[in-house]
């Protein structure tokens, strides 16, 4: 089993933390929440954006997907 990469340990890890970020904010900003496939699909997509930002700045992954999070809560509410 490979613990790095795009199907590994850690990368799963991040998803599933992104996934249960985006449920705590669905849920305390009172916005539907989605069908699971859709926010399986969103947490993958956070956890892509966290990267290349990570990449490019060279911080913390999860604080960034903390901030892309908020960032998705906002687009939402416009």
């Amino acid at each position: 089993m490979a613990i790095f990469g795009t199907h590994g340990f850690v990368r799963k890890q991040e998803v599933g933390f992104a996934k249960k970020l985006l449920v705590w904010k669905y849920e305390n900003s009172d916005m539907a929440m989605p069908d699971q496939a859709a926010l399986s699909a969103q947490a993958e997509e956070v956890v892509e954006q966290a990267h290349g930002i990570a990449k490019k700045r060279g911080r913390n992954v999860i604080d960034i997907l903390k901030e892309t999070i908020k960032e998705i809560k906002t687009k939402n509410h416009l």
